[in-house]
């Protein structure tokens, strides 16, 4: 692809930026390394708890589709510390039984619930073996959900290259102000929120459901979530499957860096193919097309307008909006007709209905009709430990910003790497301008989500460190050429640390994961759930029509 915009080589753009921002002191999160102790926390009463399910109330939810929920220990350390349930939801198999099978659509920061509700025909096939089983991750959804409250504006604004972009010390404030509302709006889940605590819950969920190994199919950050459980947990893996793999070594500014530069590519793909179309909001050409979503974009940052949802809708609100529409082709002519609704008529509901998932598969968002209503979770007792018990909230106490606040604490949480406040005001310009170089309209929003783990502790270093060679039976690696979220270098990389127990399929095709838009990966994945039958290593699946 040609883009209006220069950008020097991605691979020394993220090296300068690694160089900018250092590297923080590691450390270990809670609960990712109490194993090692030689007396062991007592989990019984979590792995023997059975879980009851029942009709799903609160969303307009499918007749066949039922609802539970399970209760896990908010830090594993310290069980009888505090507890916390996670919302579950379940199809049961129409045919013989081998057990569960456990989805995570990623994110993080995506509920798992109502992507299965409005997305589970994607998966029907697989109730022929199996009761395909979701949940709410802990913090997200309606499993004690975190928020920032006015946190993630404060940031926004830490990263604006505008008039008052010269004054580093003021942005810092700013971050360590959105870092302090986060804490406030979060309640006591926060600093357990890392993916090595949520690999604990999925064992926990895996006994609760009679099962005694694991068979999961996880999706983008859900594949990182696959490799910590097959780490902390090989000899419990049963059949897995990881789809758009995550990386597990690359430092979260790196991270940013790829993502906003993938994103950008899809974003000028979308509008080659959109400018051939008369009904394109932008007219028929795609040079002038990309100049006008930064316009677009700029415009309203500085000009947000009234939603249906109570809050301004921003520039950045769209960049993420658009965001989620680019991980599939198929996405494509809903979001047409949603920035023709704004550009047109300033109707933001259609791009509005467009965010939810994060990194997920793209799936009806996850809306209640009622509106949502200020949530405030429990405060920490004055000992600073978690409290008695965490139960569900209701749906529409979900609040607004729950994906993006999740999705922040938890890759925070499993990145070791701190910059000292005098790292980021020294090099906040150069910063942005790489950001910014990479993607003129994704760079700003990745850069804010990695500029927002300043304030917080540092993440465990247990994933990058400890999650390599794992002694389990072979799972199946799906990695897609033209993926604009996790490129296919991540997963051979991915493979390689796995070792020999990792499979990995090629999918020649584009958008981020396979399963959902390639028939060829989508029947690949279900002979090896259903029958345990795996393609050759390094085999491949052409690019669907």
């Amino acid at each position: 692809m040609r883009s209006t915009h220069r950008r020097r080589p991605l691979a020394g753009a993220a090296v300068a930026v690694l160089a900018l921002l250092g590297a923080g002191l590691p450390a270990t999160a809670a609960g990712a390394d109490d194993e090692q102790d030689d007396k062991q926390p007592d989990l019984t009463r979590f792995y023997q708890q059975k879980i009851k399910w029942s009709k799903c109330e609160g969303m307009e939810m499918p007749k066949d589709l039922r609802c539970g929920k399970v209760t896990v220990p908010i830090d594993y350390t310290r069980p009888k510390a505090g507890t916390l349930d996670l919302a579950m939801a379940r199809y049961r198999a129409t045919g013989d039984s081998r057990g569960s099978l456990l989805l995570n659509f990623g994110g993080p920061g995506g509920p798992g619930v109502p992507e299965l509700a409005y997305g589970g025909k994607d998966f029907m096939d697989l109730t022929d073996g199996y009761d395909v089983v979701t949940f709410d991750p802990r913090g997200v959804g309606r499993s004690s959900p975190v928020s920032c409250g006015d946190g993630t504006d404060e940031a926004l604004e830490a990263t604006d290259s505008g008039e008052d972009a010269n004054d580093p010390q003021a942005a810092l404030k700013q971050l360590r102000r959105a870092a302090a509302a986060c804490r406030k709006h979060s309640g006591p889940v926060l600093p357990y929120i890392g993916t090595a605590s949520a690999s604990r819950d999925l064992d926990v969920m895996r006994a609760a459901l009679g099962d005694k190994k694991l068979n999961y199919l996880g999706f983008s950050y859900g594949t990182r979530l696959g490799a910590v459980y097959a780490a902390q947990f090989p000899e419990k893996v049963g059949r897995m499957v990881l789809d758009g793999v995550d990386t597990l070594t690359e430092p979260l500014a790196e991270q940013g860096l790829v993502g906003a530069a993938g994103q950008q590519t899809a974003l000028e793909d979308y509008l080659d193919a959109c400018t051939e179309e008369l009904t394109c909001p932008f007219g028929q050409d795609s040079r002038s097309a990309r100049e006008q979503v930064v316009a677009l974009v700029d415009s309203l940052d500085e000009y947000p307008v009234p939603s249906d949802f109570g809050q301004d809708f921003t520039g950045q609100d769209l960049v993420g909006a658009i965001s989620h529409a680019l991980y599939s082709e198929q996405m494509w002519p809903m979001l047409t007709q949603a920035l023709n609704m704004l550009v047109h008529d300033g109707d933001t509901r259609g791009v509005m209905a467009l965010t939810g998932g994060g990194f997920a598969p793209t799936t009806v968002p996850y809306r209640s009709s009622a509106p949502a209503r200020p949530h405030e979770p429990p405060e920490p007792s004055a000992s600073g430990t978690p409290t008695p018990h965490s139960g569900l909230v209701d749906a529409g106490e979900v609040p607004p910003d729950n994906l993006p606040a999740a999705l922040m604490a938890i890759n925070c949480a499993d990145d070791p790497d701190r910059p000292t406040a005098k790292k980021i005001t020294d090099n906040l310009k150069d910063l942005r301008a790489a950001y910014e170089d990479a993607s003129p309209v994704f760079g700003r929003y990745r850069l804010t989500q990695v500029l927002m783990c300043h304030g917080r502790p540092a993440g465990t270093d247990y994933i990058r460190d400890e999650v390599r060679d794992v002694d389990t039976p072979k799972m199946l690696l799906v990695g897609t050429r033209g993926d604009p979220a996790t490129p296919y270098r991540w997963t051979v990389e991915t493979a390689e640390r796995l070792g020999s127990s990792a499979v990995v399929l090629d999918n020649k095709g584009k958008g981020h994961t396979g399963y959902g838009s390639s028939k060829c990966v989508h029947a690949k994945v279900d002979d090896f759930l259903l029958f345990g039958t795996l393609p050759d290593d390094g085999s491949s699946c052409g690019a669907d029509d």
